[in-house]
C-alpha cells in the first residue's frame, strides 16, 4: 500500500485512513512492514510508527537505505499522460551515508534496532564490499538484526555473502517480468528469503 503522495512524494491525501489502514492489515495478520527511508521520502516512516508504535512483539519491521529522491517518481506532461521523474531515485552507498540513513530510520520509527534492513539499490560508483560492510559494521553494534539486499543479481549475492549473512533479496518479480528467476532460484537453494516487489503487476 501506498502512505506517501501520489508519485510516492510528500504527504497521503488522507494520513488518517493510512494509519487506520496500516492498523487494520496488522489486526487481519500482516507480520512483515517493509518501507524505506526514501517513501516520501521519510514519510512511509513516520506514519507506521504513529500507527503501529509501541510495536507488536510479533510484527517484523523492515526498512531500506540507499537511495535518495530528487522529486516525485511520476510527473504530469502537458498531454496528461504520466512519466518517470528525472533521476528521482539516484543510488548513493557511501558508507557515511548508509550510517547516517540507519540512524536516522531508527529514530523515526522509533527503534532501537531494525529487524530488518535491506541496501535499496547497490551504488555502482561505490565498491559493494563497502556498503555490505558498512551495513554488517551496524549489525555488530546490534543496530540491525538482519541485512537485505534489493534489486541485485547472483554475483551481486555471492560477493555480498562473503562479507555478511545476506537473510534476504528484494528484486521485481512477476508474471510478466521474471528477469530475476536465476536470483530467486539461487535465494530457494540457499536459504534465503525471496521477497519480490510489484508481484501484482500482469500488464502495461
Amino acid at each position: 500500500m501506498r502512505l506517501t503522495g501520489r508519485g510516492i512524494w510528500g504527504e497521503p491525501d488522507d494520513r488518517a485512513e493510512c494509519i487506520r489502514t496500516v492498523r487494520r492489515a496488522i489486526e487481519l495478520g500482516v507480520q512483515l512492514v517493509d518501507t524505506a527511508d526514501s517513501y516520501g521520502p521519510h514519510v512511509s516512516e513516520a506514519i507506521i510508527r504513529e500507527a503501529l508504535y509501541p510495536y507488536p512483539d510479533d510484527v517484523v519491521i523492515a526498512t531500506k537505505v540507499g537511495l535518495t529522491r530528487n522529486g516525485p517518481d511520476v510527473v504530469d506532461t502537458a498531454q496528461g499522460a504520466m512519466r518517470l521523474g528525472p533521476q528521482a531515485w539516484p543510488p548513493v552507498g557511501r558508507p557515511e551515508y548508509l550510517r547516517q540513513q540507519v540512524l536516522l530510520s531508527l529514530r523515526r520509527l522509533g527503534l532501537d534496532h531494525i529487524d530488518l534492513l535491506q541496501l535499496h539499490r547497490v551504488d555502482p560508483q561505490v565498491p559493494l564490499a563497502d556498503q555490505v560492510g558498512e551495513l554488517k559494521a551496524l549489525q555488530d553494534e546490534g543496530k540491525i538484526v538482519e541485512i537485505g539486499l534489493s534489486q541485485v543479481g547472483v554475483e551481486q549475492l555471492e560477493e555480498a555473502r562473503a562479507i555478511a549473512r545476506i537473510a534476504t533479496v528484494q528484486n521485481r518479480y512477476n508474471l510478466i517480468d521474471r528477469g530475476s528467476a536465476d536470483v530467486m532460484e539461487y535465494c530457494t537453494r540457499e536459504g534465503i528469503g525471496f521477497i519480490p516487489w510489484a508481484p501484482l503487476r500482469c500488464s502495461q
